[in-house]
This record gives C-alpha cells, sequence and structure tokens, in this order.
C-alpha cells in the first residue's frame, strides 16, 4: 500500500508541478517583455532630452517648449505605467514563492518524520539474521519471492525517500533564492518609480507655467498655429499633386492616364501585395527617432478651437541622420518643395513612401532601391536646431496613417 500511495502522489504532485511551471513561465515571458518595453521608454526619455532639452533654445517659442515638454511628460508616463506593471507582477511572484516556502518546508518535515519513523523499525529489525530468518520462515517458496521482493522494495523506497528529501531540500533553497531576488528586484522598481514620479511632477508644474503664459496670448498663438497650418496644407497638396502626375505619367502606356490609381503591371502586382503583407511591421524611415507629430486631424491640446492636420508624421531626430527606404521600390519622384527642402517618393506598387526635409539626396529618380537603403540625409534647420524628416505613405493618392504600417509607430 505504501508503494502505490507513493506512486500516487509522486503523479499528483507532477502535474502540480507542470501546471505551475507552465504559469511561472507565462509570467517569466511577461516579465521579460515588460522590461523590454521599459529599456525602449528609458531610451526614448534619453532621446527626448538629447533633441530637445540638452540645450537651451532662447529663439524658441512658448508654444514648442510645451509642445516639447508635452512629449517628455507622455513618456514619462509610459514609463511608471510599465514599472508599475512589473512591480504589480513581481508582487504575484512573491505571493506564489511565499506559498511555495509554505508547502515545500510543510512537505519536507513530513517527508523527515516518515524517514525517521522508518529508520527506527529497520534499526529494530536491521540483523541480517532477522532477515534470514523472514525468509526462511515462508510456507513456501511463492511466498518467500514475494517477501524478498517486499524486502527490496522497502529498500528502494527507503532510497527514493532520501532522495525526495534532498530534492524537497534543494528546492527549498532555490525557492528562497528566488524570492531573495525578487524582493530585491520590486524595491529597485519602486524606487525608481518614485523618482520617476518626482520627475513627472516636477516637469508637470513647468508645463502649468508655460500654459499659463501661452493662454495670456491665445489669440497671437492660435494665429501662429493657423499660419502654419495653411504651410503644411500647401505642401501636402504639392505633394499630391506630384503623385497624380506620376501616377498619369506610369499609365501613359496603358491608355489609362485619366485614373488616379496606378495600371499596375503583374510585377508591380506581386510588390504592392508584399508591401501589404509587411503591414504593421515595416521598418522605420529613420534609425532613432521620435514622433512629434501624428497623422490626420486633431485638436491642438493647449489651443481651443485650433485643429492641426497633417497628411504624414513628423519624426525629430539627430543632425546627420540618414532616411531610409521602408520597403525594396522604384524612385518615382525627386523635387525641391518650398518648406519641405528635397522630397523624395519611392513606388512600391500602388503604395508610395514620401520622405520629406532632406538636405542632401543619394539617389536618383528611377533608381530601384532596397529596403533599409539610405535615400537622403535630413535637413537641420540652423535657426532652431531641429532635425525632423516629414514622413507619408500614399495608397495611389490617398494618405493613409503610417502608423498602421511602421512597427511600433
Amino acid at each position: 500500500m505504501k508503494i502505490d500511495s507513493l506512486n500516487f502522489k509522486t503523479f499528483f504532485l507532477g502535474i502540480i508541478f507542470l501546471l505551475s511551471f507552465q504559469e511561472i513561465f507565462a509570467q517569466s515571458e511577461q516579465q521579460r517583455e515588460l522590461e523590454k518595453r521599459r529599456q525602449e521608454i528609458l531610451k526614448e526619455i534619453e532621446q527626448v532630452n538629447v533633441l530637445f532639452f540638452s540645450s537651451k533654445k532662447q529663439t524658441q517659442s512658448v508654444l514648442q517648449q510645451v509642445h516639447e515638454l508635452d512629449i517628455k511628460l507622455r513618456a514619462r508616463q509610459k514609463l511608471i505605467d510599465i514599472t508599475n506593471q512589473q512591480a504589480n507582477l513581481l508582487n504575484r511572484d512573491i505571493r506564489r514563492n511565499e506559498q511555495k516556502i509554505k508547502d515545500l518546508t510543510y512537505e519536507l518535515s513530513l517527508l523527515k518524520s516518515d524517514y525517521a519513523d522508518m529508520i527506527r523499525k529497520a534499526y529494530k529489525s536491521k540483523s541480517d539474521q532477522s532477515r534470514l530468518m523472514f525468509l526462511l520462515s515462508s510456507d513456501n517458496f511463492l511466498q518467500a519471492y514475494k517477501r524478498l521482493q517486499y524486502m527490496k522494495q522497502y529498500a528502494n523506497y527507503r532510497k527514493s525517500q532520501g532522495v525526495e528529501i534532498q530534492d524537497k531540500t534543494l528546492q527549498l533553497d532555490l525557492t528562497n533564492e528566488d524570492l531573495a531576488k525578487q524582493v530585491t528586484a520590486k524595491e529597485v522598481l519602486i524606487k525608481e518609480n518614485m523618482e520617476a514620479q518626482a520627475l513627472l511632477l516636477t516637469e508637470k508644474k513647468e508645463q502649468e507655467i508655460l500654459v499659463k503664459n501661452l493662454k495670456k496670448k491665445e489669440r497671437s498663438f492660435a494665429n501662429e498655429i493657423k499660419k502654419k497650418q495653411q504651410e503644411v496644407d500647401r505642401i501636402d497638396k504639392q505633394i499630391q499633386k506630384l503623385i497624380r502626375k506620376a501616377i498619369a505619367a506610369s499609365n501613359k502606356g496603358s491608355g489609362n492616364t485619366g485614373s488616379i490609381k496606378f495600371s499596375l503591371t503583374p510585377e508591380a502586382k506581386i510588390l504592392s501585395d508584399n508591401f501589404v503583407s509587411n503591414k504593421g511591421n515595416l521598418p522605420w524611415p529613420i534609425e532613432k527617432g521620435l514622433l512629434v507629430l501624428g497623422f490626420g486631424k486633431q485638436p491642438h491640446p493647449y489651443v481651443k478651437n485650433v485643429y492641426i492636420n497633417s497628411n504624414g508624421v513628423r519624426i525629430a531626430t539627430e543632425e546627420g541622420t540618414k532616411a531610409r527606404a521602408i520597403f525594396e521600390g522604384e524612385v518615382l519622384e525627386i523635387q525641391v518643395i518650398s518648406g519641405a527642402n528635397k522630397t523624395v517618393l519611392i513606388q512600391h506598387g500602388n503604395y508610395i513612401s514620401v520622405y520629406s526635409n532632406l538636405g542632401k539626396v543619394y539617389v536618383k529618380k528611377g533608381e530601384k532601391i532596397k529596403v533599409y537603403q539610405e535615400i537622403g540625409k535630413v535637413y537641420t534647420n540652423k535657426a532652431t536646431n531641429e532635425t525632423v524628416l516629414k514622413f507619408s505613405i500614399f495608397r495611389d493618392s490617398d494618405p493613409q496613417n503610417p502608423a498602421d504600417w511602421i512597427y511600433r509607430m
């Protein structure tokens, strides 16, 4: 009976261990993913500091200061949120390990008690003579054989009990080590979170002062934003005009010049399908950068009744940064646009990626382009010390939201 109950107990504990292992593995994966995201946000905050706050710009308007500080605040809040998630996950791990230590301690005490009782009984009947007499007193050969098997099973059981005690002791030691590491990790996260919250509070106060100054001259700032929007609209219309002209030129061979959509060859159709199949996973048009303006129509966060609209996105980056192709294709057009400097259009079937505000261009019209290929150097405005890439994606002549196409934009 002892052997059967041991096998059942071992099987039952194995099932529990397997389920616990799956839960631990899932939580470890989640913790690794959160840590990866936290490191990305820390790099983002570092980039914000380098791009916007490494040197005070005397010529910078209050409007621009508020905008840049808002980007920093959003990144700081994301960091706090991720750190809270990590701390909560660690709390669950700590509680689980504390319960595991209690269970292991209890199981170990039972095993040791059982083992000690077994050793005492074995000591009382330890002589070879008593074991021999036990065999010789058998009524027949079959009974003797069964008694011999019982003695072997009993010896194996004793051995397995000793091994199980060693295993449980090792598990207990490892769980205690894990618990100590988790407690330390939690303390570090809590400290970092408190520091981040203190910085967030300071930056929010700074932002409140700037917003108050902004409110005093809200009308003049509203006019400034509207003028900038008119400039953006003019550039967007010029780019769409370029695209429609390029579509008409591309469709000449098919005789479909009146269409506002590309007439695709079989090869171009394959390229277009490949572009679509990579939606959401396309690389950024620069290696490092921060999104400073999103796609579409959006209310201004601080100036009432004023809207910002854009056919693409704006990405702030460091001086000297090279723009790169997000997918293979062909250079459709290169133009100098007032207010957008040099602009490169790359065709990917019936999709077009647009890279504006380039100071230098490294490609030529009609050139076949590979993904990640450098196509130009982003222009740096010497007056404001800003390096901003204006980036758009079009399906034929219809603007698309780049955030839907670019990985984690």
